[in-house]
């Protein structure tokens, strides 16, 4: 019988809870023998709308936009360094446009068998749950999806694979 995820695909965006997620997905990768790519998407989207409503002029979006792109490639950096601890190679994908698109568009070309999110932020009006990403990736997703939420067993699970240096 051949293993149902042989392609995984974490999405990281900053939070604690995305850096969880990817280690879960490391674990994952680890007892299924799958490949493991972590993507972060620098939101252009949201960026372009700060400007539009006047909140950042065009100079603050680039420097703010600079800055998440730094953001993002530590992020990335992080992952895979924890992969290569724990024996799971981990391809670090940067991107930048609206994030659930980009992450439908890459799950569909790559034809990645399971998506793995971090847990979702509480939604208190329909204007939030409109907004989400996580909440669009979810159901845009052409596979499967894992929404890591408890923190200490991941932790638990995570620290339970042996070093690999």
């Amino acid at each position: 019988m051949t293993e149902p995820f042989k392609h995984m695909l974490v999405y990281l965006d900053g939070s604690e809870d995305s850096v969880t997620a990817a280690m879960a997905a490391i674990a994952l990768a680890k007892r299924l023998d799958a490949s493991l790519t972590a993507m972060y998407v620098v939101n252009t989207r949201a960026l372009q709308d700060l400007v539009k409503a006047r909140i950042f002029l065009d100079i603050e979006e680039q420097e703010y936009r600079r800055d998440i792109e730094g953001d993002a490639q530590r992020y990335l950096n992080h992952v895979e360094r924890m992969g290569k601890q724990k024996g799971v190679p981990v391809v670090p994908i940067k991107k930048s446009g609206t994030v659930h698109t980009e992450v439908r568009s890459y799950l569909q070309d790559n034809h990645i068998d399971l998506l793995v999110l971090g847990g979702i932020s509480d939604i208190h009006s329909r204007r939030d749950e409109l907004l989400s990403e996580t909440d669009r990736m979810m159901r845009t997703a052409p596979c499967p999806v894992l929404v890591v939420k408890d923190n200490d067993t991941v932790w638990d699970m995570f620290e339970s694979l042996p070093d690999m240096n």
